[in-house]
């Protein structure tokens, strides 16, 4: 029984030294937002150092990374200029991705503003469709969300209305939000079995590339969006055990997206280190 497990991390001092900070915290994994997270701004790539960053991972036995697009992109936002700004972010990341070939990129569907889930799916396909290519060796991974306001991929369903969409199939997949999906009103607390058999029903569980491993300051299907530490939220340690114990997840990579400095996160990731034993 094993996964692979880290945090977000900061990309301000480059990539060799997130690897390095992820290994001081005790991971094999880590996840790092490609550019302002708040903003758009993209630091200049040193491709030296994207190589330093794959000869330590090589040899530390790290798992796939899982990168972050920056909140701002909204693919399927009702404005046609910030709708094309997101297009053209989501497409120039695709390019800055091939610095660490074989990777994760992952993103939230975006928030339909009014216009319906209907309108916003096809617009969200479109623009992965424009940044992916036969020649892109990156997959980009769909977050399943918790439905605040009008957050397009709260449910299955409308994760695999996307995917149906994409034309290369091999580059697609799914980042599983523990948070978001308790939140959407996805009961992993009291039938994480069944949970997971629907999103193999729906999505299917090949799709599943990774998972937030997050706890929640929200009552069930509440759909707020509130991160909570590890064993005191609503879901609770016994249920992120099972998460990560789950046979179906088995070497994926888990990140934390907690409310935390250093210090808690080398603690959560021994935590959860110890639950597979």
């Amino acid at each position: 029984m094993s996964v692979y497990i880290g945090n977000h991390l900061s990309s301000s001092g480059g990539f060799l030294a997130m690897g390095k900070a992820a290994m001081a915290l005790g991971a094999d994994t880590f996840a790092f937002f490609t550019r302002n997270p708040r903003g758009g701004a993209a630091k200049e790539i040193v491709p030296e150092d994207a190589e330093a960053l794959i000869k330590l991972m090589k040899e530390n036995s790290f798992g796939v990374l899982v990168a972050h697009a920056p909140y701002t992109m909204n693919v399927c936002a009702a404005k046609e200029d910030i709708r094309e700004f997101s297009r053209n972010m989501l497409k120039e990341d695709m390019a800055r991705m091939e610095y660490l070939p074989g990777n994760y990129y992952n993103f939230h569907p975006g928030a339909h503003v009014g216009q319906g889930s209907d309108v916003a799916i096809p617009l969200i396909a479109d623009a992965v469709n424009n940044a992916l290519t036969e020649d892109v060796h990156t997959t980009i991974l769909l977050e399943t969300m918790a439905g605040k306001g009008s957050e397009v991929g709260r449910t299955f369903e409308e994760i695999r209305a996307i995917i149906d969409r994409v034309e290369l199939k091999d580059k697609i997949g799914v980042c599983l939000d523990t948070c978001h999906i308790w939140d959407g009103g996805y009961d992993i607390v009291g039938n994480l079995d069944g949970v997971m058999r629907e999103f193999d029903d729906v999505i299917g569980l090949d799709r599943l590339k990774a998972v937030h491993i997050n706890d929640s300051k929200n009552e069930f299907n509440t759909h707020k969006d509130r991160h909570e530490l590890i064993g005191k939220g609503f879901i609770g340690e016994d249920a992120l055990k099972a998460v990560v114990r789950h046979p179906a997840l088995q070497g994926k990579p888990f990140i934390l997206e907690t409310p935390n400095d250093d210090e808690g996160y080398a603690l959560e990731i021994k935590t959860i280190r110890s639950w597979m034993v």
